[in-house]
């Protein structure tokens, strides 16, 4: 067998296209509850890249047939030792030798532009977070360690408890005297802008990250609008509720849940995020349950919500837990030092 790796030009339409094809099988087959993959999100992606990153996409042919595909995510701004990679081969060629030569294709150009450490994600249909996939197999094989367990959770909109859902509102805001909940779709009010980039950047601070190496974003306003662009592009649109404190008019804890276009019937929970000197009044509970009214109220043929927690995030999986959100399916990350 000839194996080959060359780099893809993204203005080559079928190339690109070819890329998309390999990503959409590996989906299908890896995560088989979830949505096709979004070519417009995809090749847009590709193109234009997140803001901060550059990327180096590539293509594995097996016998001049494309059946692999790679792209390693540079970070430009903060993280400027470590780079991130997307790898896929085509379910049909597995095991033939194309993944690992793809990796080795990766780990030479990063060690030659200096970078010290390569992160992956593997996804599996099991929840429990310490099962391993023929993925995580691969990672170990290739020297990478775990570094990060997550489970995906899922809110089934058909079979939600409305009476729960009340209650906990109800005894969320008795808490949270002293705040309003303020709600926008697509792009942060400019009154608010200020305030979200700050939120957002406190997500590595907060969350969970395990083992990882990996510098926390310094998101301001002009990045939040090249993010906010960004998504735009790709044709995602977010709902979001935020709580305010009356006192400074300040935005203080903010979620945001993201839809693709062209599924109406999926969405996945995104951001959440409380300022520390602002927890303990329910407001992480109070804005993901406003929000998800939001969402509703505009998106009636939605019936599917996923969201990914760190297994070892208790704070916030007891709130998803208490919503109706269950577990179904698990992502590790893994770290290799180059």
């Amino acid at each position: 067998m000839d194996i080959v790796v060359t780099p893809l030009d993204v203005a080559d339409a079928a190339a690109v296209e070819r890329a998309y094809e390999i990503e959409a099988a590996v989906r299908a087959h890896v995560q088989p509850d979830m949505p096709p993959a979004s070519r417009r999100r995809f090749v847009v992606g590709l193109r234009q890249g997140w803001p901060g990153d550059e990327q180096r996409p590539a293509l594995g042919y097996l016998d001049g047939v494309p059946v692999g595909y790679l792209n390693v995510m540079l970070p430009q701004l903060e993280n400027r030792e470590n780079a991130s990679l997307a790898l896929a081969v085509h379910p049909g060629y597995a095991r033939r030798g194309v993944g690992r030569a793809l990796y080795e294709y990766a780990v030479r150009m990063l060690r030659d532009l200096g970078r010290k450490r390569v992160i992956g994600e593997v996804v599996n249909m099991n929840p429990d977070a310490a099962a391993t996939m023929p993925g995580d197999a691969f990672a170990a094989a290739m020297g990478a360690r775990p570094a990060l367990a997550d489970v995906r959770r899922r809110l089934d909109l058909t079979a939600l408890d409305e009476p729960a859902l009340d209650r906990l509102f109800a005894e969320g805001m008795a808490r949270a005297e002293g705040y309003s909940i303020v709600r926008w779709r697509g792009d942060t009010p400019e009154e608010y802008a200020a305030d979200v980039a700050y939120l957002d950047s406190r997500l590595i601070e907060d969350a969970p990250i395990g083992d990882l190496t990996w510098e926390p974003a310094r998101p301001d306003v002009p990045r939040l609008r090249e993010m906010e662009a960004a998504h735009r592009a790709r044709g995602q649109e977010w709902y979001n509720s935020a709580a305010r404190h009356d006192a400074t008019g300040r935005l203080v804890a903010w979620t945001g849940i993201g839809m693709n276009e062209g599924c109406d019937w999926h969405a996945f929970q995104q951001i959440t995020l409380v300022e520390p000197g602002h927890r303990g009044h329910r407001l992480g509970t109070v804005i993901k349950i406003d929000n998800l009214r939001h969402i509703r109220e505009h998106e009636p043929a939605l019936r599917v919500i996923d969201t990914f927690n760190a297994a070892s995030n208790d704070y916030m999986i007891s709130i998803n837990e208490a919503l109706g959100f269950r577990a179904v399916a698990g992502l590790n990350t893994w770290q290799a030092t180059l």
